[in-house]
């Protein structure tokens, strides 16, 4: 009964914030925020242990794989066009992974981060499915990784439509490849609303970025 109870509890509170973001368009509004921190709320306010959520929240956590999985469809649909623009934006992913595990690098050695916070950041713009098993393997903290990822999701699919206004990104393969590779599928999410072109491009990127991802980052915890 608790388990149903917050399936149907956490679909709801989703459903009704997804409308009140296609009436505000807020970005601080975008559903998969304002419905956690209102779950947050929730379970603070009524003392609701975590577990107890977990025990329904755990299913809808479960369809995450499907969720990336079903993002082929697109891909199908426009892969002429994939074709097409193959080598820029293999490279533009390669070009954002390194970017990314430099950015990481240099912030972990101005802050002195420990060993185990650094792997465990490294995989953060991957989806969750792939950068947990990573971080894990590579002697990161999976738990760290999950709040990590998270986080350059929702930075991503909050100011990447500032971002693309002030630097007059407006090319779909353009929005969707720097969201994809830099957000992962929050991200992506958010391309829903630039339209199915960029949606793809924003899929393939964040593809090509875990496939790329699983092979580099354990070379690169090799050499830290």
């Amino acid at each position: 009964m608790i388990a149903s109870m917050m399936i149907v509890g956490t679909i709801v509170l989703f459903y009704i914030m997804s409308i009140v973001y296609k009436r505000f368009t807020y970005p601080l509004l975008l559903p998969i925020l304002s419905t956690t921190v209102l779950i947050v709320l929730i379970l603070i306010i009524s003392k609701t242990p975590y577990d107890s959520y977990m025990s329904g929240g755990k299913w809808i956590n479960e369809l995450l794989g499907p969720a990336v999985v079903s993002m082929a469809y697109p891909l199908y649909i426009h892969k002429e066009k994939i074709y097409k623009y193959k080598f820029p934006i293999i490279l533009s992913v390669l070009s954002a992974l390194f970017s990314g595990i430099i950015s990481i690098m240099i912030l972990s050695k101005l802050l002195s981060f420990e060993e185990h916070i650094l792997l465990s950041l490294l995989p953060k713009s991957i989806t969750s499915p792939v950068a947990i098993p990573i971080s894990e393997t590579i002697g990161g903290i999976p738990t760290l990784t999950a709040v990590f990822v998270i986080l350059a999701g929702l930075v991503g699919a909050i100011l990447g439509p500032s971002i693309f206004k002030v630097c007059r990104i407006d090319k779909a393969i353009s929005r969707g490849i720097s969201m994809g590779s830099a957000s992962h599928g929050i991200g992506v999410s958010k391309l829903g609303e630039y339209g199915e072109e960029t949606l793809t491009m924003g899929s393939v990127s964040m593809t090509l970025s875990a496939i790329f991802g699983s092979f580099i980052f354990p070379l690169i915890a090799l050499l830290i």
